[in-house]
């Protein structure tokens, strides 16, 4: 059997960083692959260098056929956001993890960290961020040259999340080390190393938005106020959307932004997609998602134009359409994802047999909720109730069987 492909962390200070052994299998191997910063750590290594940079696959069909003895390097600990991973996936290795970035960073600060919410905006989109970390005391975030602590300040201000101070830990563990802390408006202004980490650290109260927040809450067209899904049909509706937390969601016709922001928040690992044709409720939609600190993607639209720009959702809801509801409904079950939902909200009996209708011709169940609900009013000393209009809920999934087959292999084809 080939001997097992030995993968090192290695910090910044080069070569220092390893124990005696490792430096040791590092001199008598034959083959040393890793980033053009760490080969520059062995300048006098007599054995072929392999640079490991983008388009891993193609480098990890070539190891399989190797048959030298082989090291390749990693930053850190190579299974923390590293190579890690794909490598012990794909091949026979070895790990030797060194300290990773973040762990010399809650060094530095002293602080623990086992109760720090981890995330990546290296080499990934920012886009979301602002949800999956809202509320967490300690939040440490690996950074690269574009989502840089600047860039990272200047997005956390866009949700007002001005309660976290940051840490920016420089070069850790190199002799050009620098580390300190940030508001993030300081943050903002300033100047960092390309090698830096970023610990956010909760030093003021959050605010606050639990599932149903109040209709008057969220910025609405005026004078024509209350073009707004209803607290409590939110809730129902949303209840019917079965979202987890991994979630991709369509909001269409979204509004305030009301069902949306709220999707986003359950679904904080996942993401949400909303569609407006009206431009003053998207802007509307926009002063909401910062207000409550939800990331969605929207598009100034009416559907089902913009729909093509989205990724196949596990939940669709659909609050309102300007007669297309047919042609809408059928896009909407042919890209829904297996085990998916879509909660459609009608106002009139027109509406409800559209849809069910639609439903039936794509092969789809249906069940339908009536929500009529009133609200308690003063009058005087005493109370009465004030009704809201009724409400049907409808809800639909794919039949067992043909239909679901159908979505199934659609999904494993665009996964390949």
């Amino acid at each position: 059997m080939t001997e097992a492909m030995k993968v090192i962390g290695i910090g910044d200070d080069g070569a220092d960083s390893l124990l005696p052994l490792y430096r040791t299998w590092i001199a008598e191997s034959e083959l040393l692959v890793g980033g053009e910063r760490h080969l520059a750590f062995f300048p006098d290594y007599p054995g072929e260098k392999r640079v490991l940079k983008g388009g891993l696959s193609a480098l990890i069909e070539e190891l399989r056929e190797e048959k030298r003895k082989t090291v390749i390097l990693a930053s850190g600990d190579p299974l923390f956001y590293g190579v890690g991973s794909l490598l012990a996936r794909k091949l026979n290795v070895e790990i030797y993890p060194h300290l990773s970035s973040i762990q010399l960073a809650f060094a530095r600060m002293g602080e623990a960290w086992q109760d720090a919410s981890f995330h990546s905006v290296h080499g990934r989109s920012i886009k979301g961020l602002a949800q999956r970390i809202d509320g967490k005391e300690k939040v440490a975030l690996l950074t690269d040259q574009e989502n840089n602590p600047a860039a990272i300040a200047r997005y956390l201000l866009r949700f007002g999340m001005t309660e976290y101070d940051a840490f920016v830990g420089e070069n850790l563990g190199s002799p050009q080390e620098r580390t300190g802390w940030y508001s993030l408006e300081q943050m903002a202004d300033s100047q960092f190393a390309d090698l830096n980490v970023v610990i956010l650290r909760k030093r003021r109260e959050s605010p606050v938005w639990p599932l149903g927040i109040a209709d008057e809450e969220f910025s609405q067209r005026k004078p024509d106020k209350g073009l707004i899904t209803k607290k409590e049909v939110r809730i129902l509706s949303i209840a019917q959307l079965q979202l987890h937390a991994k979630s991709i969601v369509w909001d269409i016709g979204t509004c305030t932004g009301s069902v949306a922001i709220e999707a986003a928040r359950i679904a904080r690992e996942g993401e949400v997609y909303a569609v407006e044709k009206n431009s003053d409720d998207l802007a509307n939609c926009h002063e909401n998602m910062a207000k409550f600190r939800a990331d969605i993607t929207t598009v100034h639209a009416k559907a089902p134009e913009g729909l093509e720009q989205f990724p196949d959702p596990d939940a669709v809801f659909i609050g309102g359409s300007g007669g297309e509801l047919r042609e809408l409904l059928a896009i909407c079950c042919s890209r829904l994802r297996p085990n998916g939902r879509i909660v459609v909200n009608a106002a009139t009996i027109e509406t409800l047999y559209e849809a069910t209708q639609a439903f039936a011709a794509e092969g789809f169940e249906t069940s339908i909720t009536l929500a009529q609900l009133s609200r308690s009013k003063p009058i005087l000393s005493m109370t009465r109730f004030e009704g809201l209009n009724p409400i049907y809920i409808i809800t639909a999934w794919a039949k067992q069987g043909e239909k679901q087959e159908e979505q199934q292999a659609k999904q494993g084809g665009d996964s390949k």
